[in-house]
């Protein structure tokens, strides 16, 4: 096989293995909703998922369109990567981000009984520490704006300086931050709960997969480019499937090891842990 033969047979790879991990990453968001449904019960499902899940989704999908779609960002890209211009998002990180966002929303509404009618918990209260990274993060953005106004050459056009792709980074670094500690809740909910019951685990595998298949991706497009610079210039898809990868683990662990199935039904397993006081409580 030529070199520029095992080029193209690298990008065909590249190719698939995005369009794979977008296919898992997407299906992963359909278990929780239809498992909600299912039960007619956001019950054993702690808020803070999905409410970090709205704002991480919203921003995620923001960031990958402004990289492929804007010309100003993307030319500051390309002034101050040098070696590799062309940023290595991919139409079908936007797709995941956009289609991500959509049913994030979806299953954030179904805490709202007006609309769906579900069974919800009065303990299912987002957190004051998710709640502080939401809106510290707008506040974030908001800083950063006002400083590329401020401080920006050109009106932030220049890249040599502050300029809008450092609110673009801001917005993506969101996604970033959300991912981190958007799991937290929900393994603290299991641990307290002794029990998976109520969180799918199907989403998990799925995610784990799709998280494997996105470093993959990413690392062939850099190796294409002969300039692992590629990882610094998309932090947060690096920083996305290796912190989804950890957590994915920690939830399988609880769920196949920890905390596997006991002999009680689903319906028994929710009403001991509202009468023990213990599903979906506020992290501090």
């Amino acid at each position: 096989m030529s070199e520029s033969e095992a080029i193209l047979f690298a990008r065909a790879i590249s190719r698939v293995l995005g369009w794979i991990y977008f296919l898992c990453w997407s299906l992963s968001f359909y278990p929780q909703p239809v498992l909600n449904w299912r039960r007619r019960s956001t019950q054993g499902l702690a808020i803070d998922f999905p409410t970090s899940n709205v704002l991480g989704f919203v921003a995620y999908a923001i960031s990958t369109g402004v990289f492929l779609y804007s010309p100003a960002i993307r030319s500051q890209y390309a002034y101050r990567h040098p070696a590799s211009p062309e940023p290595t998002v991919r139409f079908n990180d936007f797709l995941f981000a956009a289609h991500g966002a959509i049913l994030c929303i979806i299953t954030y509404s179904q805490f709202w009984t007006q609309i769906w009618g579900f069974k919800v918990s009065a303990r299912q209260k987002a957190s004051r520490a998710i709640l502080g990274v939401f809106w510290g993060s707008v506040c974030g953005v908001i800083a950063v704006i006002l400083t590329v106004r401020i401080k920006g050459n050109d009106g932030g056009y220049d890249p040599s300086g502050w300029a809008w792709i450092d609110v673009v980074y801001a917005i993506s670094y969101i996604k970033l931050i959300v991912t981190v500690v958007k799991y937290m809740p929900q393994v603290y909910v299991n641990y307290k709960r002794k029990s998976t019951v109520g969180w799918s685990i199907g989403q998990i595998l799925l995610d784990f997969v799709g998280g494997i298949l996105s470093i993959a991706q990413l690392f062939i497009d850099c190796s294409l480019q002969a300039d692992w610079s590629g990882l610094t210039g998309n932090p947060v898809k690096l920083g996305l499937g290796n912190v989804s990868i950890i957590f994915d683990i920690i939830f399988m662990t609880q769920h196949y090891i920890l905390y596997r199935a006991s002999s009680k039904t689903v319906e028994d397993e929710v009403a001991f842990q509202e009468q023990q006081g213990l599903l979906a409580q506020p992290v501090d």
